[in-house]
């Protein structure tokens, strides 16, 4: 579940950033969020 919404958060991010050029700093909260769920993905173990 988390790496599945890490990825959507990591799409919304690219489409943010690259599509609708927003440069606004909160946009680039979206990819720290991403990257926290994808090490806690990891760390849990992935799937239980």
């Amino acid at each position: 579940m988390l790496l599945i919404l890490a990825i959507i958060l990591l799409v919304a991010w690219l489409a943010g950033f690259l599509v609708f050029h927003v440069t606004s700093g909160l946009i680039h909260i979206i990819v720290v969020v991403a990257v926290i769920l994808f090490i806690l993905h990891f760390v849990r173990g992935g799937r239980r």
